[in-house]
């Protein structure tokens, strides 16, 4: 019996996860549905798939909205983060698990003791930063302690280098996601880290002032900024 998958969001950032679950799908048993406010979009990532079925879907009408969650066997909602909420809370109704691709929100971590009380999985992003560079940090911080190494100053920066072949601009300078999400995520917090044993805080309305320049070999000249 196949897996129903129901994939709400069809817009740019869910591209390569409906090709990965499509790729997977005769090998897992897969079937995803694929719903979209806009029917054509939805149907242009289908691509014909014979394991994937195409659907407008208002998440705003919630009859459909209730009715397509019921058919599956787990939700993976690609909308924008304040709107995953009303898609989680019928995941808790009708039994259903979650994934997302935002940080979890108080709206989310308000149904924590319900999800878990229904033996249900919500997986929210772990993250980039905070998140995935944590664990690469710990990484190698537990592989130089495990050799009876000691650390001394530890810095990291991550995010997307542009290649050079795409270095086209006189600015020198392009944004691997979308600029006003970088603005918006600096709102989130002031950066707070520990240099040379003082605890540092740079608060939002100088976040971008305090930028710190490093040069990568072979890849030219980046500029990096605290984040969080």
């Amino acid at each position: 019996m196949s897996k129903n998958i129901l994939i709400i969001g069809a817009g740019r950032s869910a591209s390569s996860l409906i090709q990965y679950l499509l790729n997977k799908s005769a090998q897992e048993n897969l079937h995803l549905t694929i719903g979209d406010l806009s029917l054509e979009l939805a149907q242009r990532k289908t691509n014909n798939h014979p394991n994937a079925t195409a659907i407008a879907l208002d998440i705003n009408n919630v009859n459909q909205r209730q009715t397509e969650i019921q058919k599956a066997d787990i939700v993976i909602s690609m909308l924008p983060a304040h709107m995953h909420i009303d898609v989680a809370k019928d995941c808790v109704t009708f039994k259903k698990n979650m994934v997302t691709a935002s940080y979890v929100s108080d709206a989310m971590q308000s149904l924590d003791a319900e999800v878990k009380a229904n033996g249900l999985v919500f997986m929210n992003e772990i993250g980039l930063d905070p998140g995935i560079d944590h664990m690469s940090a710990m990484k190698v911080i537990d592989e130089i302690k495990s050799k009876g190494g000691k650390m001394i100053l530890f810095e990291s920066f991550c995010g997307g280098l542009v290649a050079p072949e795409s270095d086209t601009n006189l600015w020198n300078y392009k944004f691997t996601w979308a600029p006003r999400n970088v603005v918006l995520a600096g709102q989130g917090g002031a950066a707070k880290f520990i240099q040379e044993g003082k605890y540092k805080y740079i608060p939002y309305h100088k976040l971008f002032r305090r930028t710190e320049f490093l040069e990568v070999e072979g890849y030219g000249k980046f500029e990096g900024y605290g984040n969080r």
